[in-house]
């Protein structure tokens, strides 16, 4: 027979895949490196649609024309490889689709290069990890949309389901969809060290347990909070270390690790020139926690100032609440100003109301924040999140919150980097004068570099004797 689909890739999240589209009604093809993998895929799903070759070219003959091949491999060289390796048993019209994190550079060469051999190149980001591949992802696919025409009614059988419809949509041509799920997993780092900061001034700041935590993220959870992050920090409080019979989390070693595409992120906006403050400070903060023996050495050597417990936990926790929600905003309206800037730049012509439609189901930032953001994109392209009507005056209401907070944490001497970038990005960009003006003056007088005059801006570039 001829299967509907061929997948490359049997790891975790590609043998979730495959038996998601096997389960909405398609046949599938798949192919490991060893040949062992596909045997026991094989042997472990009887009666369902399944084939496998170890022989490429065999695997290639399995699928209808035009065929439709989903690689789920580790990014960089070993796409490349792969790509490679499938071409001489590729014809014109054939679609590749990519569904690793790759960098949307990389996806853009290669979809240039496949369509002037007539090959369809996608590249597809894929979020919600193995329980979002296998029950509905959020699905992030690039390329032309003649590929997409042929790939759609897949992808929205496999996609996670909200009201709002299945969380797949064309997102834009050739690295569009690498580039919105990098950015989405770079919201999703910002999004995760709140709640870590919230959790420390908590912890540090109201003394509370881990299971009187756990009740607050769950509180937080039934209102404008509510999110699968939400949801999970307060079920991972709760659990309970059988070795030590404390909580598990406070038994873990506090290095926390990443796979690059946060740091794609702010590589990406510094490129662009867009502002990601919030995001940055989340790397950063994964690359501190990763100096476990440098900090535990300065914790000797440098002093902070004494952490005193806050008196008034009702009143803490609410304005914690306003101001992670505050921030949350924030970190949204970066990613999304990147998105733009890069759609702008490439052609692409990313509908960022769609974007926040299929990031409500299947991915790990899914979110009730995303309905306003939705909302805000479907009426308006503003420059900014942040200027959108109900945001922008909820974020004016919540900045006494927000100011409290960060400035209760600076006096105990807890680090909130997150919460800190996010309220100087809303006071940054709502200032109409910033100092930069003093530093082109410095700029003009150490390097004659120039600056423009606000009284006189037909002048043009001037330099002054300084």
């Amino acid at each position: 027979m001829a299967y509907q689909i061929g997948l490359v890739g049997l790891g975790v999240m590609g043998s979730s895949l495959a038996l998601n589209i096997e389960d909405s009604g398609y046949g599938v093809a798949v192919w490991g490196r060893h040949p062992e993998t596909i045997d026991a895929f094989l042997a472990q799903q009887p009666g369902k649609v399944f084939g496998g070759e170890a022989d490429l070219a065999g695997f290639a003959a399995m699928l209808e024309r035009p065929r439709r091949i989903l690689l789920m491999i580790k990014a960089g060289e070993p796409v490349d490889q792969m790509i490679e390796r499938l071409l001489p048993y590729l014809e014109p019209g054939d679609i590749l689709i990519d569904g690793g994190n790759s960098w949307f550079e990389d996806t853009r060469r290669r979809e240039a290069a496949l369509r002037e051999k007539g090959i369809h190149f996608v590249g597809m980001g894929v979020s919600g990890g193995e329980e979002g591949a296998r029950r509905g992802p959020s699905l992030m696919p690039g390329g032309s949309a003649e590929a997409y025409a042929a790939l759609g009614e897949i992808l929205q059988a496999i996609a996670a389901k909200t009201e709002a419809g299945a969380c797949v949509t064309h997102v834009g041509g050739d690295g569009a969809g690498h580039f919105v799920k990098m950015v989405h997993n770079g919201i999703e780092y910002a999004d995760m060290q709140l709640l870590a900061e919230a959790y420390d001034l908590m912890k540090r700041g109201l003394g509370l347990s881990t299971d009187a935590m756990a009740e607050v993220f769950e509180q937080w959870n039934q209102g404008p909070m509510e999110s699968f992050l939400v949801e999970l920090t307060a079920r991972v409080l709760r659990v309970q270390d059988e070795e030590s019979g404390g909580p598990l989390v406070e038994q873990i070693l506090d290095k926390a690790g990443q796979k690059g595409t946060g740091r794609w992120t702010v590589q990406a906006a510094l490129e662009q020139g867009v502002a990601v403050p919030s995001i940055a400070a989340a790397v950063d903060a994964r690359v501190l926690s990763a100096a476990k023996a440098q900090r535990e050495h300065a914790a000797h050597r440098l002093q902070g100032p004494e952490t005193s417990s806050i008196t008034d936990r009702e009143a803490f926790v609410a304005d914690l609440h306003g101001a992670i929600y505050a921030s949350r905003i924030a970190a949204y309206a970066q990613g999304l100003a990147l998105i733009s800037s890069a759609s702008e730049r490439y052609g692409w012509g990313v509908d960022l109301a769609e974007v926040a439609r299929i990031w409500k189901g299947g991915c790990i930032i899914r979110a009730r924040l995303l309905d306003a953001i939705r909302d805000a994109y479907s009426d308006q392209q503003p420059a900014n999140l942040m200027l959108t009507g109900d945001l922008s005056l909820q974020l004016q209401g919540l900045q006494g919150a927000w100011r409290r907070v960060v400035g209760q944490a600076a006096g105990n001497g807890i680090p909130v980097p997150v919460l800190s970038a996010s309220l100087g990005y809303f006071d940054s960009y709502r200032t109409a004068r910033l100092p930069q003006n003093l530093i082109q003056a410095q700029r003009d007088a150490f390097g004659a570099h120039t600056y423009e005059r606000i009284d006189q801006p037909e002048r043009g570039a001037i330099h002054s004797e300084w």
